[in-house]
């Protein structure tokens, strides 16, 4: 996928997403691990998905539902690295970069939020 011109969100969760397939791919052949590393794959990959639905969003309130689901999914796959880390599935060299990039993610996402909805609340 080319880059999103001006989109530095859209193009970070993209290769967020791309490592995420990677170490998918490591856990599943090499190391055999099936169950767990689905859910790293389906939170990781979901965080680029829901970004790329919040560009394209109908509404305001739609925009911020899909970043609101971009960040949770970003926590989530946060806990998913931290739980192969410990398990020793993820070297701590390959754990600190994903779980650098992923809570870059998280914080950008958590700042459009605050943005665009929770300051909003009554």
């Amino acid at each position: 996928m080319s880059k999103q011109a001006n989109n530095p969100l859209a193009d970070k969760s993209y290769q967020l997403a791309l490592q995420i397939v990677n170490v998918y791919k490591e856990l599943t052949n090499s190391k055999k691990e099936f169950i767990l590393s689905k859910q790293l794959l389906r939170s990781g990959t979901s965080i680029g998905a829901n970004v790329t639905e919040a560009n394209g969003a109908i509404s305001n309130a739609d925009f911020s539902a899909k970043i609101s689901i971009a960040y949770k999914e970003s926590l989530e796959t946060k806990y998913w690295l931290s739980l192969f880390k410990d398990s020793d599935f993820l070297s701590k060299i390959e754990f600190d970069k994903l779980h650098s990039n992923t809570d870059e993610l998280s914080k950008i996402l958590f700042s459009i939020l605050k943005k665009t909805r929770i300051n909003k609340i009554p």
